[in-house]
C-alpha cells in the first residue's frame, strides 16, 4: 500500500502548491483519480476549479484539454468528426477534445442534454463512437466537470443519470484571510502553475489504480455502506434514493482514503468522510424538504448522525 500512499502525497503536495488551502478538496480529487472515477466541482467563478484541472494535469504528465460548454455546441464539437480527405478520397477521423487524459469540461450545464449526453459514453466506456466506429480514449482518463450552482439563466440541469456518472461532486469554496494573502504573495511575479512539473508517471498511477482495489473491506463495513444507502431509500425527505452505483463509489472511495492514511483495510471513518461527497448528488430531494430549503448534503449528513457505526460502543447512562 506504500506505492498508493507514496503516489498519492507527491500529487496532493504538488497540486497544493497552486492551489493554497483546499489540501482536502485535492485529497478527494486524487481519491476519485485512483479510483478511476471522474468529479464534479461545484462552486462559484474563480475560486480555482479550472487551476485544480490544469495542475492535476501537469503533475501528471498527461494530455489536457478544456471544453468550454455553450448552449450552440454539438456532440461532434466533443467526440470528434469525420472529415472526407479530397486526396485519399477516404474519410478521415479529427478526434474531438475529449481525447485528451485529464479532461476539463467548464460549464458543463450550459451545454443542450444532446451534447451533454456525448460525454456518457466517454466516462462510462472510456471510449468514443463517432459514425459506428468505436474509438477508446488514452488511459488514464478522467473529467473534472465544472458548473456554477448560483446562476441557472441560460443553463440547462444535468439529469439524474448523467450526475450518477460522477463518482464524486466537490466544492472548493473561499479561503480563508490568510490563505488569500499567501495566494496573492504566491502570485506577486508569476502564476504558480508555472512551477510546477510532473511528479507522478502514468505507469504509477494506473499501478496505484490497480492497487487501491486490493484494500480490504469487512463485512461490518460493507453493511455499513449498505444501511447508509438503504436510508437514503427510506428517508421521507428524499424524493429518490442512491443508485446502486452510489454504493458502489463508496465503496471504492473508501477504499482509496485507507490506502492514503497508508491503511490495507477500511474503517468506518473512511466511509464517513466520503459519504456526502458520494452519494448527495445522486439523491432527489423531496418537494416538501425543498420548500423548507433543506439540501441533500444536510440529509446524508443527519442519517450519518442517526446510524450506528460498526464496532462503536453503546453510550451509558
Amino acid at each position: 500500500m506504500k506505492a498508493i500512499q507514496v503516489v498519492a502525497e507527491r500529487l496532493i503536495d504538488n497540486v497544493s502548491r497552486v492551489i493554497i488551502g483546499k489540501r482536502n478538496e485535492i485529497r478527494l480529487t486524487v481519491i476519485g483519480l485512483l479510483c478511476q472515477g471522474h468529479v464534479l466541482l461545484e462552486d462559484v467563478p474563480g475560486v480555482g476549479k479550472t487551476m485544480l484541472a490544469k495542475a492535476l494535469a501537469r503533475s501528471l504528465g498527461c494530455t489536457f484539454s478544456r471544453i468550454q460548454f455553450t448552449p450552440d455546441m454539438l456532440p461532434s464539437d466533443v467526440t470528434g468528426v469525420s472529415v472526407f480527405n479530397q486526396q485519399t478520397r477516404e474519410f478521415e477521423f479529427r478526434a474531438g477534445p475529449i481525447f485528451a487524459q485529464v479532461v476539463l469540461a467548464d460549464e458543463i450545464n450550459r451545454a443542450t442534454p444532446k451534447t451533454q449526453a456525448a460525454l456518457l459514453e466517454a466516462m462510462e466506456e472510456r471510449q468514443v463512437t463517432v459514425d459506428g466506429v468505436t474509438y477508446q480514449v488514452e488511459q488514464p482518463f478522467i473529467v473534472l466537470a465544472t458548473q456554477n450552482p448560483i446562476e441557472y439563466e441560460g443553463t440547462f440541469p444535468l439529469p439524474e443519470a448523467q450526475l450518477d456518472r460522477f463518482l464524486l461532486r466537490l466544492r472548493l469554496g473561499y479561503p480563508t484571510p490568510q490563505e488569500e494573502m499567501a495566494m496573492l504573495d504566491a502570485q506577486q511575479l508569476r502564476h504558480p502553475l508555472t512551477t510546477i512539473g510532473q511528479v507522478v508517471s502514468a505507469e504509477e498511477l494506473l499501478n496505484a489504480q490497480k492497487l487501491v482495489r486490493n484494500i480490504a473491506v469487512n463485512d461490518d463495513v460493507k453493511r455499513y455502506i449498505i444501511e447508509i444507502v438503504t436510508a437514503t431509500r427510506h428517508h421521507p425527505d428524499i424524493y429518490l434514493g442512491a443508485s446502486p452505483r452510489g454504493a458502489l463509489a463508496l465503496y471504492r472511495t473508501a477504499q482509496a482514503r485507507a490506502a492514503i492514511a497508508g491503511r490495507d483495510h477500511v474503517i468506518p471513518d473512511d466511509v464517513k468522510a466520503l459519504a456526502e461527497a458520494t452519494l448527495a448528488h445522486r439523491v432527489i430531494v423531496g418537494p416538501t424538504a425543498r420548500l423548507r430549503e433543506v439540501t441533500s448534503r444536510v440529509l446524508i449528513q443527519n442519517l450519518l448522525a442517526n446510524l450506528p457505526v460498526p464496532g462503536a460502543s453503546p453510550i451509558r447512562v
